[in-house]
């Protein structure tokens, strides 16, 4: 049997046991900790549920990453050490907020900050193919591309986090852009880390199948810090592999998750409020207001998170036909961040009142 048939018949009984794992999760995460992570706050600005419902699904996504991870090294006697430590930190940070251990957001965010220092200065984590010529010279410089590559993967973090709202918004975000990952390193003839990515495609969407249309599970800030930091990863990696494909490219891929977090910031300080706290005025709760009136309250939680996703698929499109264009990329990423404060700025100003 080749290689190929022997990763096929894998990724068939991972997706099996995957299902079986978070079929067990959401039957009895609730025992955790006397129900902590059941989802019962229902007057937050971001909750449009009306039952409890438990934040687990990263608990079951981790569970199947470690199966996974032990798999990985029995095909390809490789241990993933940057996966390995990346994920689970960052999976832990989360789920003692899911377990409702009251951990100050700055307090949490300075965790995070030097978890993900470390790891990336030791392991270490490089960002070695980008278009701006200044900030490669910056780059040769170990402490400077540490904190880059920090930042990054913080915005891509706290970005998943952040849309991480409604019924399958992120799931199917993170879905998107893995495939596309997939694709190019497929073609490209980078089968082993295609293999990985494939393997994080099976997790989302046996997810998927418990949180879409109507919710069994959340994800969970644990979930969400775990995909944030593993759609950076394995970002960064695609780049690193494919020094022809503009380092732009892979910006426009990134741009909801990373500019939520920065338009977000600076419009909160300019209306006066926290960064760090949540509110009812990003994206995708704007479009939820406006699509809700059209499709009641439980369609549009879902339905938002469908439209959200294609309009974004359809933005990057044209990015893929230019993927290898420097300059063509560049201007795109430009005219998507363009596009999307046009889109917010005539959701607020409909749901303003």
């Amino acid at each position: 049997m080749g290689t190929e048939s022997i990763e096929a018949s894998f990724l068939s009984i991972f997706a099996l046991i995957s299902f079986f794992i978070f079929l067990i999760t959401n039957k009895y995460s609730y025992r955790i900790k006397k129900g902590a992570l059941l989802d019962i706050d229902f007057i937050k600005p971001q909750a449009f549920h009306k039952y409890p419902v438990t934040r687990s699904g990263g608990v079951g996504a981790i569970i199947c990453l470690s199966i996974f991870f032990s798999f990985y090294y029995l095909l390809y006697s490789k241990i993933l050490y940057d996966y390995l430590l990346i994920s689970f930190s960052m999976f832990l940070i989360g789920f003692l907020d899911d377990l409702k251990i009251n951990i100050k957001p700055f307090k949490r965010l300075a965790v995070m900050v030097l978890l993900l220092f470390f790891l990336i200065y030791f392991l270490p984590i490089k960002i070695l193919n980008i278009d701006l010529s200044f900030l490669k010279i910056l780059l040769s410089n170990h402490i400077f591309s540490s904190i880059f590559t920090l930042i990054c993967f913080l915005f891509i973090i706290n970005g998943a986090n952040l849309i991480d709202g409604f019924n399958g918004l992120l799931s199917l975000n993170l879905i998107i852009i893995n495939i596309i990952l997939t694709i190019i390193n497929l073609n490209n003839a980078n089968l082993e880390f295609s293999f990985l990515l494939i393997g994080q495609i099976i997790i989302l969407l046996i997810f998927l199948l418990f949180n879409f249309p109507n919710a069994k599970i959340f994800m969970g800030d644990s979930g969400a810090y775990l995909f944030g930091s593993l759609i950076a990863l394995n970002t960064i990696i695609t780049n690193n592999l494919n020094p022809k494909i503009s380092s732009f490219f892979f910006c426009t891929l990134l741009f909801y998750m990373f500019f939520e977090v920065f338009f977000s910031f600076f419009r909160k300080i300019y209306q006066k409020k926290s960064p760090v706290y949540p509110d009812d005025k990003h994206l995708h709760m704007l479009s939820y207001y406006k699509i809700s009136q059209f499709f009641g309250k439980d369609k549009g939680n879902f339905i938002n998170s469908i439209i959200i996703n294609l309009i974004y698929l359809i933005l990057i499109i044209p990015g893929l036909y230019f993927i290898d264009n420097p300059d063509f990329s560049r201007y795109w990423f430009y005219v998507i961040l363009v596009i999307y404060l046009l889109i917010y700025s005539r959701l607020y100003h409909l749901t303003k009142n």
